[in-house]
């Protein structure tokens, strides 16, 4: 029988120390009424060895479930008596973004992949991301930061993460990532956001692993999967699982975007009509959809072309784009590094 979350609100009282499986509740205490978010947390700590340790999250935004799914599964069926090293696992990052179904929290109007380092003294979104920056980081080597498109984004099943000065840190974040077997790997801009939750891992020298399992507000199962399966593999690469690493079964290609220039604006409000799939190589000047304008139907539909050639490595994913939202964004294969 699985034993019942323990709640805690104390949060200095989370056990990341003794042998065994811990599940806990964490009350971090609202802002506006007497009351907590509940944010769920599983501490897996093997029985023998002491291996470096690594932490799997999803729900840093509320209306991404692949991640959700895929640490739930992982809190059921890790086994501390057949591990080495530490695992912490947080389904719901954001618990109140993802009972309400939203990539920000309602609580505090925050997203949660945007308010790193946190503050204890902040908004409930702070205060949960200054736990995990000094409570959690600081017990394990891999952060592993499960997100899906949501309603904003479409990509290619890619894991993702940043180039870093840090060629020695770049190179094994890169080997972590081709571990969960996805088709695409995606070397995004930093200069794309502030305050990721993997910005600020990568910043304390950890191997941050991000990924775009699925889109739609959907659950993939293929997602799900890729993002279960390559958590396992990390773990049995970092020596806290027994056996084998999985060899990928796929040609993997590797696509960097670091360039501004290549996350196109969408350049007014529209109805989008996308004509080209994510992960396909476009050439320049290809058709990439139509936007369409309704308050005079008709006008011509404005034609959205690629800018360069190269691989569409993300599109908008929602029929109505509000000018100045991320329409797409192309990159260009690059080798892996040795």
């Amino acid at each position: 029988m699985t034993e019942s979350p323990r709640l805690l609100h104390d949060l200095s009282a989370v056990d990341f120390d003794t042998p065994g499986k811990r599940h806990y509740q964490l009350g971090f205490h609202l802002d506006s009424a007497w009351g907590y978010s509940l944010v769920p947390l599983t501490v897996v700590r093997g029985m023998a060895g002491d291996a470096p340790g690594v932490a799997v999250i999803g729900g840093t935004h509320g209306n991404e479930y692949e991640g959700q799914v895929a640490v739930k599964r992982l809190c059921a069926d890790l086994d501390p008596t057949a591990m080495s090293g530490l695992v912490v696992l947080i389904p719901q990052l954001s618990e109140s973004a993802c009972r309400a179904g939203t990539r920000l929290s309602p609580l505090d109007n925050v997203n949660m992949n945007r308010a790193f380092p946190g503050n204890p003294r902040g908004t409930i979104s702070y205060r949960i991301a200054n736990f995990l920056k000094t409570q959690v980081f600081p017990r394990v080597r891999v952060v592993i930061d499960i997100h899906s498109g949501g309603r904003e984004a479409v990509f290619p099943l890619c894991t993702s993460f940043h180039r870093l000065p840090d060629a020695a840190q770049f190179a094994e974040m890169s080997k972590a990532a081709r571990l969960f077997d996805t088709p695409f790997l995606f070397v995004y801009s930093r200069q794309m956001g502030s305050g990721l939750l993997t910005d600020e891992a990568e910043d304390d020298g950890k191997i941050a692993i991000g990924g775009e399992f699925g889109s739609g507000e959907l659950v993939s199962p293929e997602g799900v999967q890729h993002a279960y399966e390559g958590s396992l593999n990390v773990m049995r690469q970092y020596g806290l699982l027994p056996g084998t690493v999985r060899p990928s079964t796929r040609k993997q290609r590797l696509i960097q975007a670091p360039n501004l220039d290549d996350y196109r604006p969408c350049p007014r409000d529209g109805v989008w009509e996308p004509l080209a799939l994510p992960g396909e190589d476009v050439a320049e000047n290809q058709l990439l959809g139509r936007l369409h304008d309704f308050s005079d139907h008709t006008a011509p539909a404005m034609e959205i072309r690629a800018h360069r050639a190269g691989v569409l490595i993300a599109r908008y994913a929602a029929a109505v784009c509000p000018k100045g939202l991320t329409l797409f964004v192309i990159g260009e294969e690059t080798e892996f590094p040795a």
